[in-house]
């Protein structure tokens, strides 16, 4: 007595991904999300628009976060279609060379990836094309090759970004268009207004290409069961399959079982390892120490530049731009041996997040300011490391979860990379007119990834290639815990990708098992 033939934990770019192949396949599919729909509209432009991610972060799920930063309580973001409703549509691909090993930067982590990017990339493509990404090719110099173009042309260029891009031309760099899910011209959809509200933003209009927009919506009218506002609670198992997944209503707390002939676990690279601990799942996994290690977020720095004058006057969208000279390692040998990772352009925050972000009493001489900078975000590849994880704590939430301690702490080659990178962008800024400088380190678990990784050895991978669990039949991890390395760009493309990859696999053998079971019982009577 099965609800589905597939119940995916979380609404994001693996789970969106997952249920997208599943459901093509005839499936049938169910996904538990603990968050609910954003509401989109004019109040998206409202100047305390920015404050609307708030209303989707809660701190009831008690997370204890011990990192160089110190000693903090974080909480958890929860939506319909997760981080792609706020983020700002940056979809890279991952590098050929990111699937193959480099020790320099996995070290004695037993980090591998059980495929290249040949078997991914008509996955990039598929996704690239179900969500819309409008890119250009030819200038990055670590370009990938792809089977198909980009399905849509990217926008125009603002007048702050081709000054940035002539200064860091200037230095003898290679700026190049980046890619991003945003529809400036496929028909039948609105197109962006490049009206500013886009990263930390939901889009007003809905011409941000999320999850919610493309993928989720056109799901559930197809049959689809999205289950929102629900809290999983644990996956009840009989030591070799998975029997049930318990949940809660989140507004009433009432407790209730969903079955499934399969489970993929989708909710992020801190809540799937807690689920599974607290589960006692790794102990049936022949690499169960490895649950919730190697935890790996990237090492972030903002670099903001100060201009006489407002660098984009109309408050336009303008993150639009990414260098990746350095990506595959320093020309001018500056940097630390090895890849090091790129830098993408950065908007001008709003006025409104600056308010709320600013150090207490510095918002009234921040905010005249704010419309005179800008800047870049150096993302530095982290090294996957066995010491810094996620374990069970001993606190309780409302709905007797227990607390998550998170430990991370980067490498002194993290550290290196992340400022050779952070140099060059203020070399940008300065040859752009830029007059101070300001550099800005981010705490945040927005690009967490590791924790439940993929690997050929049984022995240190607690997924194989196809994302299953070892030492469970019937329960798959497609998020970014998934991911063995962290590379230099963002992960959502590679997430999805992936997720969509080994959802297909799995469709491939739920359907051949249906067949099989069917076969049998007509044989039987």
């Amino acid at each position: 007595m099965h609800d589905h033939d597939v119940l995916i934990i979380g609404s994001g770019f693996g789970g969106s991904l997952a249920a997208y192949a599943l459901e093509g396949a005839g499936l049938r599919v169910g996904i538990v999300e603990r968050g609910r729909w954003v509401e989109r509209g004019p109040g998206n432009w409202e100047p305390g628009a920015a404050a609307q991610l708030s209303e989707h972060y809660t701190e009831d799920v008690p997370w204890h976060v011990t990192d160089d930063h110190g000693t903090s309580r974080t909480g958890g973001f929860f939506c319909v279609g997760g981080p792609s409703v706020f983020y700002g549509g940056v979809s890279l691909r991952f590098r050929v060379e990111d699937f193959e090993p480099h020790a320099e930067v996995t070290g004695d982590s037993g980090a591998e990836w059980p495929f290249r990017y040949a078997d991914l990339e008509p996955h990039y493509s598929a996704v690239e094309g179900l969500i819309g990404v409008a890119g250009s090719t030819g200038e990055d110099p670590t370009e990938p090759w792809r089977s198909e173009p980009f399905p849509e042309p990217p926008g125009e260029l603002v007048p702050i970004s081709e000054r940035l891009q002539r200064a860091a031309r200037g230095l003898g760099l290679h700026p190049f268009r980046l890619p991003v899910a945003i529809n400036y011209a496929r028909a039948g959809r609105t197109a962006c207004i490049r009206c500013g509200t886009c990263d930390g933003f939901a889009c007003a209009i809905s011409a941000k290409n999320d999850l919610a927009t493309t993928v989720l919506g056109p799901l559930t009218r197809k049959g689809v069961e999205l289950i929102p506002a629900t809290v999983a609670l644990g996956l009840e198992h009989d030591g070799r399959r998975i029997t049930g997944l318990r949940v809660a209503d989140a507004a009433s707390g009432e407790i209730r079982t969903l079955r499934a002939r399969h489970y993929i676990l989708a909710a992020g690279s801190l809540a799937t390892p807690h689920l599974l601990l607290d589960s006692g799942l790794a102990a049936l996994n022949p690499a169960g120490d490895a649950v919730g290690r190697y935890l790996m977020r990237h090492c972030n720095r903002i670099v903001f530049g100060l201009f006489a004058r407002p660098p984009e006057p109309e408050g336009r969208f303008h993150k639009q731009l990414a260098i990746h000279d350095l990506y595959l390692g320093d020309p001018a040998g500056k940097g630390p041996p090895g890849r090091l990772g790129g830098i993408q352009q950065l908007v001008t925050p709003p006025i409104s997040l600056v308010r709320t972000q600013a150090p207490k009493g510095m918002g009234p001489f921040l905010v005249p300011l704010v419309s005179r900078i800008t800047g870049f975000l150096s993302i530095a590849e982290d090294q996957p490391q066995y010491r810094n994880r996620v374990a069970i704590g001993s606190g309780r939430d409302a709905f007797g979860m227990p607390s998550l301690d998170i430990t991370h702490h980067y490498s002194d080659r993290d550290e290196a990379a992340v400022r050779r990178l952070a140099d060059v962008s203020r070399a940008i800024l300065r040859k752009a007119g830029a007059l101070a400088f300001y550099r800005h380190r981010i705490w945040t678990f927005s690009h967490a990834l590791g924790t439940v990784r993929m690997g050929r050895d049984p022995r240190t991978a607690p997924l194989d290639a196809d994302c299953r669990f070892r030492g469970v039949a019937n329960l798959s991890v497609m998020d970014g815990s998934a991911l063995p390395t962290s590379a230099g760009v963002n992960p959502s493309l590679t997430i999805a990708a992936n997720a969509l990859r080994a959802a297909t696999a799995l469709a491939a053998e739920l359907r051949a098992g249906a067949r099989d079971a069917l076969a049998g019982s007509r044989a039987g009577t």
